[in-house]
C-alpha cells in the first residue's frame, strides 16, 4: 500500500515515508540509531548534534559521534556553529572525506550554555550572521551535492519570534529543507507544541520542505500533524526514548497498515538487551553500560514493573546483570492504558532564556560570539 502523503525529497534523494529521527544529544548515536533503523527501515536517522569548531580542530570525541555502520546509507549528521568560517571548514571536511550524505544545522538548541554563547536558539536573533552561517554551509556542500537542512524554534520568547524569519532566509540561501520544533526556547520542553505556527511557517515558506517537531508521541500524531498544519513531513524526538518501535509504527500508519499494540514487556527487554550490546560494542563495555542507564527508565516507562525492578535496571553494572534482571521480570505484562503518551526526556519549561550581555540591542550586527569555540553544546 501506499501512502497519502508526497514523499520526502531533497539532495537528490526520496523517502518515501517522510520520518525524521531528531538529533539528540548523547542518544542518538549509532547503537541507538541501528535499533530504531531495524525498527523502521528507509527513514532518516540523524547523529548527535557535533560541534563544528571540535570538527575542524580534530577533536576525537566529536570524530567518533560522526561515525556511522557500514549498513547506513543515508548518513546525516547535525552541526552547531555559531562562526560561519568554522562551520563552512567543518562542512568541507564532512563532504570532502565523504563522511556524509546530509548535514543539518542546529539553530534550536535551548541550553542556557549555548544561548549564554549566543548559540543554538539565540542564533536566529542575529539574522545576518545566521544567514552567513547558512551560506558558508551551503556553498561548502554544493560541490559535493551534499544538502544542508536546518532546525531551529520558534524563537527566544513570545516577545521575540524568529521563526518565519529564519525560514525565508533558509530558503533564500539554498537550505534544502526546514523543521520547526513548535515551541520557543523558553517553554523549552514544556506546555504544549503549537502546530499552528508550523502550518504558518509552511504557509510562508512553500518553496522547500517544511517539517514539523513537538508532541509526536504516536505513530497516528504524525498524520494529524501533516493533516492539520500541511507540513511535508514531520521529525520525532522524546517520543522515540525507549520506543525505537514508534517508527516501525509509523511506517505502517503511513502506508496505511493497522499500527500494532504495544509491545509486551518480553520484546521490550530484548530490545534494551539488544540496544545495551550494541552500545558496549561501541563503547566499550563499562562506557557502554553507563550510557544505556538512562535508556533503562525510558523502556520501561509505562510498564508494571515495579519501583524495585526500575532502580535495578537504572544502576545495571554488566551486560550479564542485564540479561539477568531482564529475566526476572514478567515477560507476557503489556503497557498501562495511555502508557504510550507517557513523557521521556525533558519535561521541564518554561525556562529563563540566558543572552549574551547586549545581545538584543543590534539584531543586525555580525559580532560574533566570544569563546565560540569553546562552546560545548548538549541537545537540539
Amino acid at each position: 500500500m501506499t501512502t497519502r502523503f508526497a514523499p520526502l525529497s531533497f539532495g537528490g534523494r526520496t523517502f518515501p515515508v517522510p520520518v525524521v529521527l531528531a538529533p539528540m544529544a548523547g542518544v542518538t548515536n549509532a547503537p541507538f540509531r541501528t535499533v530504531c533503523r531495524e525498527m523502521g527501515p528507509g527513514l532518516i536517522y540523524v547523529s548527535e548534534m557535533v560541534m563544528a569548531a571540535a570538527l575542524v580542530h580534530g577533536n576525537e570525541r566529536t570524530r567518533k559521534m560522526v561515525g556511522f555502520t557500514p549498513d547506513e546509507d543515508f548518513r546525516s549528521v547535525q552541526i552547531y556553529g555559531t562562526d560561519p568560517h568554522f562551520v563552512g571548514r567543518a562542512v568541507h571536511d564532512l563532504c570532502s572525506q565523504q563522511l556524509v550524505d546530509h548535514i543539518d544545522m542546529n539553530f534550536g538548541c535551548p541550553a542556557n550554555k549555548v544561548t549564554r554563547k549566543g548559540g543554538g536558539a539565540a542564533v536566529p536573533v542575529k539574522r545576518n550572521l545566521m544567514r552567513a552561517i547558512m551560506r558558508a554551509a551551503v556553498e561548502a556542500a554544493r560541490p559535493y551535492n551534499i544538502p544542508v537542512t536546518c532546525k531551529f524554534r520558534i524563537g527566544i520568547s513570545d516577545d521575540i519570534v524568529t521563526y518565519l524569519e529564519t525560514g525565508t532566509i533558509a530558503a533564500e540561501e539554498g537550505i534544502a529543507a526546514i523543521a520547526l520544533h513548535a515551541r520557543t526556547a523558553e517553554q523549552h520542553y514544556g506546555g504544549t507544541a503549537r502546530w499552528d505556527a508550523i502550518a504558518q511557517l509552511k504557509r510562508e515558506v512553500f518553496s522547500i520542505p517544511v517539517l514539523g517537531n513537538g508532541d509526536i508521541w504516536e505513530a497516528h500524531d504524525a498524520i494529524r500533524m501533516m493533516e492539520e498544519t500541511g507540513c511535508d513531513g514531520v521529525v520525532v524526538g522524546r517520543g522515540a526514548l525507549g520506543r525505537p518501535w514508534l517508527f516501525r509504527d509509523l511506517v505502517d500508519v503511513f502506508e496505511g497498515r493497522e499500527v500494532q499494540s504495544a509491545p509486551a514487556l518480553g520484546f521490550v527487554m530484548d530490545t534494551m538487551c539488544r540496544h545495551a550490546e550494541l552500545l558496549c560494542e561501541h563503547m566499550g563495555h563499562d562506557a557502554g553500560i553507563r550510557n544505556f542507564r538512562k535508556h533503562a527508565g525510558w523502556y520501561l516507562t509505562g510498564y508494571p514493573v515495579g519501583t524495585e525492578a526500575r532502580r535495578a535496571f537504572s544502576m545495571v553494572t554488566s551486560l550479564q546483570e542485564l540479561v539477568a534482571l531482564s529475566a526476572q521480570v514478567d515477560r507476557d505484562a503489556v503497557l498501562v492504558p495511555g502508557g504510550e503518551r507517557m513523557k521521556r526526556g525533558h519535561t521541564n519549561g518554561p525556562i529563563k532564556v540566558v543572552l549574551p550581555e547586549g545581545y538584543l540591542e543590534n539584531r543586525d550586527d555580525m559580532t560574533l560570539p566570544d569563546d565560540a569555540a569553546d562552546v560545548v553544546p548538549s541537545g537540539g
